[in-house]
């Protein structure tokens, strides 16, 4: 849409940036009953549908499928000249983000939601400038959103060029595997493509500074998932330090010291920099509609219903600071729009925010993990269930990885910390995010009767052994 008349340029809510946070905010604020507008200079769904979370999923689910066939044959499946292919993974990764993205074009036009096609950046006292191709024009708002994500950090020994040293984004367009890689950064995002990247066939390296991978899990978690990628061939140098990259022509050239202080050098094709994200807020114009930031060019600073410090102006995702993550960028849009609304006062509960790792085997938490626990001086008592007790998962075929870890408050019973490692982990952690909204004792998870054989049972198991009663190991 292009507003050429008053009345199509005033709006009782614009939101600035179409990502998960942003499109859930317009949307929840045209069903309030508000006239709203969304800005987006690029695709609607925002990084995480057009190029990260959704197509990293898809190529996910072609790794483990390819990992699955590759030892087919105790299934009864055979056959010659098994070969696997990046192409056709990676084009399908881009239809399902594509058809998603379209999806919440239907949605906007569903809801009543005007789409503005442009850049957008606050002028104060609720007008949104929106250029797009060296055209401006304004939109004003009573209430304005900003919801203009974040982007992959580049370091001064680490430049992203999406060529030789990609950022997420590169490593989502590649459509064939590289003989060698190594992924600086051992969070979700470098894990998940060093396991897309190992099951087509490329030798990846891992180097993460802090001493474990998926540092932000529980230890526990972050061991079982380092021996699986070992077991693979994952070369992994935890607690390291990238020193410098020389890119050539042919491949890069990376330095680091490794957690004995000895220095190493790797000759490989690519380099993956996972690394973390940094906010979009430096062209979005909060200086002149005098919004604070938690320091220089940092993250948007809100309060708990998501005001900034500009009246009239909110912010909520990846640019409202951590997690950036796009299940609690959607959840700040809700209350942020319904604040705005007036139809609730409800905040997000940061303490029950599930984290979500989908390499395999899958990785998923919510609440504290068990050192965290203890630093809080917290009495708890610990139960693990292993998925070799599990029926559905033996099921499936092999030695299930990981298991299910329950942190319990003796005082009160209720769910600390939750920790699942293995098969559907990010589906079944919904459980425990459910049972501690609930507050939930363990006693009541076990109660509610878990359908045999499924992995859901795990989870009832899990809550038993936090009570050193598991019934199946």
């Amino acid at each position: 849409m292009t507003p050429n008349s008053k009345n199509e340029r005033e709006f009782d809510v614009v939101v600035v940036g179409g990502g998960p946070g942003g499109y859930v905010a317009a949307i929840r604020a045209a069903q309030l009953g508000l006239r709203t507008a969304c800005v987006e200079a690029d695709k609607l769904g925002g990084v995480c549908l057009n190029v990260g979370c959704i197509p990293t999923k898809a190529l996910l689910s072609s790794a483990l499928l390819v990992n699955e066939l590759a030892h087919a044959k105790g299934h009864g499946i055979s056959f010659d000249g098994f070969s696997v292919d990046l192409g056709p993974a990676q084009k399908r990764s881009r239809t399902v983000a594509g058809r998603l993205s379209k999806g919440v074009s239907f949605l906007f036009k569903k809801n009543g939601v005007t789409h503005v096609d442009g850049w957008g950046r606050l002028l104060g006292g609720g007008a949104v400038e929106v250029e797009k191709d060296g055209r401006k024009q304004v939109i004003q708002g009573k209430d304005v959103v900003l919801a203009t994500g974040s982007r992959p950090r580049s370091l001064p020994f680490l430049k992203i060029d999406e060529e030789r040293v990609w950022s997420s984004t590169g490593a989502l367009f590649q459509t064939k595997a590289p003989k060698s890689l190594v992924v600086v950064g051992a969070g979700a995002v470098g894990m998940e493509f060093a396991d897309i990247y190992n099951a087509y066939g490329t030798e990846v390296t891992v180097i993460e500074a802090l001493d474990r991978v998926l540092p932000v899990e529980d230890a526990d978690s972050s061991d079982a998932v380092a021996r699986s990628f070992k077991r693979r061939g994952i070369e992994i140098f935890a607690d390291a330090r990238v020193q410098d990259t020389v890119v050539g022509n042919d491949g890069v050239s990376i330095a680091f010291t490794d957690a004995k202080g000895q220095d190493r050098k790797l000759e490989v094709e690519y380099v993956l920099s996972a690394v973390g994200r940094v906010p979009n807020t430096e062209d979005a114009g909060l200086d002149a509609a005098g919004v604070t930031t938690t320091e220089p060019g940092g993250f948007v600073a809100v309060d708990g219903a998501m005001r900034t410090s500009a009246a009239g102006v909110w912010a909520v995702g990846d640019c409202a600071g951590p997690p950036l993550l796009a299940h609690k960028g959607m959840h700040e849009g809700v209350v942020a729009a319904e604040h705005i609304a007036g139809a609730g006062e409800h905040q997000v509960d940061y303490g029950n925010v599930p984290n979500c790792t989908y390499c395999h085997p899958e990785v998923a938490s919510v609440g504290m993990t068990e050192a965290q626990a203890r630093e809080a001086e917290l009495e708890i008592e610990v139960g693990k269930f292993p998925w070799v007790g599990n029926g559905r998962a033996l099921a499936a075929g092999g030695t299930p990885e990981g298991f299910v870890k329950v942190i319990r408050d003796v005082r009160y019973s209720e769910v600390v910390g939750a920790h699942v490692v293995g098969p559907h982990a990010t589906e079944l952690i919904g459980e425990f995010v459910v049972a501690r909204h609930l507050e939930s004792t363990v006693e009541e998870i076990d109660r509610a009767m878990h359908p045999h054989p499924t992995l859901s049972e795990a989870v009832a198991e899990g809550a038993l052994a936090a009570l050193g009663r598991a019934l199946h190991v």
